[in-house]
């Protein structure tokens, strides 16, 4: 993504927030957060958003309330609404609010950021590639099937979704945090080895010759075209 698409991150959860906005960041995007429902109201009538992420529960005004508010004031900015809130009742009043989509927590980074790159392009109608190529991998974004040159790769889910956070970032290091914040949900502990043992795993299937993928001790990973 590119840093003038510019969101709104609307969360009272100081380590979600953080969570949610970093993780932005590091894809690309140009963030500005708040914590209420009033506050969102400012900063949408002082700033033309690509997407908006928004809590349901928030304080001053919840979320329902907030996008409602956005919609009688002609303001179509893309929502994404996220709670704790996972019955059909609840999302459905969601996007009979105004919401564009609805993901329930705790959810993992990836899914959040394919859901807001969804938005972005539905409501612009651009659209990204829908394939990845590192040298002789590819990754089929649609398919979710992993190639080797010719040969299949099978993966498990978090091994995709760390390759793909890896192939869209390839030749950048990208630290444990990165990868803990893009691969796992915002509840996860960062205090455990579970990067390097995914690492470890994606690493057999796809680089057995260690050409492909490095690791750079004390800092993170890189990907490379061996």
């Amino acid at each position: 993504m590119i840093s003038d698409v510019r969101l709104l991150v609307v969360e009272d959860d100081p380590k979600i927030a953080s969570f949610i906005t970093n993780g932005l960041r590091q894809g690309g995007f140009a963030v500005d957060v708040c914590h209420d429902g009033s506050s969102a109201l400012d900063f949408a009538a002082a700033t033309p958003y690509d997407a908006a992420v928004v809590d349901v529960m928030l304080p001053r005004l919840d979320g329902l309330q907030l996008v409602q508010r956005l919609r009688t004031e002609g303001n179509r900015v893309p929502v994404l609404f996220l709670s704790a809130k996972a019955s059909v009742d609840d999302r459905v009043r969601g996007l009979e609010a105004g919401g564009d989509d609805y993901l329930t927590k705790p959810f993992a980074f990836s899914e959040l950021l394919a859901r807001v790159q969804a938005l972005i392009r539905r409501s612009t109608r651009t659209t990204e590639p829908s394939r990845l190529t590192v040298g002789d991998l590819s990754l089929d974004l649609l398919t979710r099937q992993v190639r080797r040159g010719s040969d299949p790769v099978e993966l498990q889910p978090r091994e995709f979704s760390l390759l793909e956070y890896l192939m869209r970032n390839a030749g950048r290091t990208v630290t444990k945090t990165m990868i803990l914040e893009h691969v796992w949900d915002y509840s996860f502990d960062p205090q455990t080895n579970v990067v390097d043992v995914l690492v470890h795993r994606l690493r057999a299937k796809i680089d057995p010759e260690r050409t492909r993928l490095h690791t750079l001790r004390g800092v993170g990973y890189i990907l490379r075209a061996p």
